[in-house]
């Protein structure tokens, strides 16, 4: 097949977020399994300084944003490692900022017009390119008006007829929602503004407008693809998602098995494989409780955390409950990440009253977050909403037993541990339902008592390192569903 993925983000080119990394690692993936991916992503400020080559195409454009025009120009890279072409939008006015979606805190007031631009040169790439597509896989509300453009301008274009579209939710609270009078800058007829389409309680709202002119609908683990078709979790569009459930799906994102791999992994004190784990990582114990500042303690566990600091997170839970487990327990502590200032000022309080049980590090670094997954006994994750979520597979594939709420792509890839899934052998982790102090209490004195049974908590962590989260399971799935949206254009009658 061949597949043009549409994206605001590609790692190395442009990062905010899980995103990025997504649309980097998929492409290369499918590829492997013996498909013709492309990439095109705008040409922010990042890309030239990421220090990949990118190749002026000599071709220009220019694209209808309202009452007005703008030029364009194509450029060509390639993701690292692989052959998969990456196209760069590029139009300075637009993309050569400081950040990708805003600075300071603040949104760029001008991000609809920003990305209206990009999903008209999505299309018009197609065609300039001369690229045989039979799908795009367009992704967030940045080029949620791909599918919009192509169902309703680009139908009756031949080169266009036939391409199916696959529209992707990362993260259903980000949605694109603009005041009314930007539906102008779409250049698509007011009466496509009714709140069946594109309208969102008077707003325009880019993320609605993605998931119903697409021709299918996925998002990043099946339990978020359920969770979204309730008030809860659905932002406001679970009414949506409930009309188009036929066509909406979840299938889980893949880690990079090259990069986070503990047998070969660079960052750490030393490698470990299945086999070798019980040696391996009591020496990344001891490293990163000297690196920390904690005792070097072998018979005590040692928890994990890396993530931004706020009450998604569930990190105002562990504050709750991290008092009561410095003074009455031994149980070590390491986190890392920044965030809502009243948390990170609570946690590093902790951290100094508590040396010898709690370190935390204010900020991100990348070799530490290695350093944490190999180092830890357990990685806790207390979410209140997790799209797919990708420490827990990280803490898996490294040893690192997981605690986390049951949500999301945590609910998909964490086995609670009972007698029934010890006996069966697909137990891995922790779980609990409850966003509560109390819940994730219960939980870590359940994970804290297992610890002292080596036997079943050998079993866990066996059973965690032998999984297959690779992207190349994620990619298979993904090959499935391009042809069942492939097959839904071409047969209406298709399933």
């Amino acid at each position: 097949m061949r597949i043009l993925i549409a994206t605001s983000e590609v790692v190395p080119y442009a990062k905010t977020g899980g995103l990025a990394d997504v649309c980097g690692a998929l492409p290369v993936a499918l590829a492997q399994l013996g498909h013709q991916p492309a990439v095109i992503v705008p040409g922010y400020r990042q890309a030239w300084s990421c220090g990949m080559s990118l190749e002026p195409l000599g071709i220009d454009f220019v694209i209808p944003v309202g009452s007005k025009t703008m030029a364009g120009h194509l450029l060509r890279g390639r993701l690292p490692g692989s052959e998969v072409p990456v196209y760069v939008v590029r139009q300075d006015e637009y993309y050569d900022r400081e950040g990708l979606y805003g600075e300071g805190g603040k949104d760029y007031s001008d991000n609809c017009e920003r990305f209206v631009f990009f999903s008209r040169a999505v299309l018009e790439a197609i065609r300039l390119l001369e690229l045989e597509v039979d799908l795009i896989h367009a992704n967030d509300w940045q080029t949620g008006l791909v599918p919009a453009y192509l169902k309703i301008e680009y139908q009756k274009v031949p080169r266009y007829r036939q391409v199916a579209c696959l529209f992707t939710i990362h993260n259903i609270a980000y949605q694109g929602q603009f005041w009314h009078w930007d539906m102008l800058l779409t250049g698509l007829d007011w009466r496509h503004f009714n709140w069946h389409q594109m309208e969102f309680f008077g707003k325009l709202n880019l993320l609605k407008t993605g998931i119903v002119f697409a021709d299918s609908i996925n998002t990043v683990s099946p339990r978020y693809a359920e969770e979204i078709q309730t008030p809860q979790f659905g932002a406001g569009l679970h009414g949506v998602l409930q009309y188009r459930r036929d066509v909406l799906c979840g299938i889980l994102n893949g880690i990079d098995t090259t990069v986070w791999n503990p047998a070969t992994d660079p960052h750490l004190a030393a490698h470990y494989t299945a086999e070798t784990v019980s040696q391996g990582k009591a020496r990344c114990k001891a490293a990163l409780q000297e690196e920390t500042g904690l005792p070097r303690r072998s018979d005590v566990p040692l928890a994990g955390i890396i993530s931004r600091l706020d009450r998604q997170k569930g990190l105002d839970i562990v504050a709750d409950i991290l008092p009561h487990w410095a003074a009455d327990s031994d149980m070590q502590w390491v986190i890392l990440g920044t965030g809502d200032p009243k948390l990170q000022r609570q946690l590093t309080q902790l951290a100094a009253r508590y040396p010898k049980r709690i370190a935390c590090r204010i900020g991100f670094s990348d070799p530490l977050a290695h350093r944490i997954e190999a180092g830890a006994d357990l990685f806790v994750m207390p979410s209140r909403y997790e799209p797919c979520g990708l420490n827990q597979l990280y803490s898996l594939r490294y040893g690192t037993v997981p605690v986390v709420r049951q949500t999301g792509g945590l609910a998909d890839t964490i086995v609670d541990v009972n007698q029934e899934t010890l006996a069966l052998g697909t137990a891995n982790g922790f779980s609990f339902r409850e966003d509560t102090p109390q819940a994730l209490d219960e939980t870590l004195h359940r994970a804290y008592d297992t610890y002292r049974r080596p036997d079943i908590w050998s079993q866990l962590v066996q059973t965690g390192m032998r999984q297959d989260w690779s992207w190349s399971r994620s990619a298979k799935e993904y090959v499935t569903l391009y042809e069942a949206t492939i097959r839904r254009l071409t047969s209406p009658e298709a399933p």
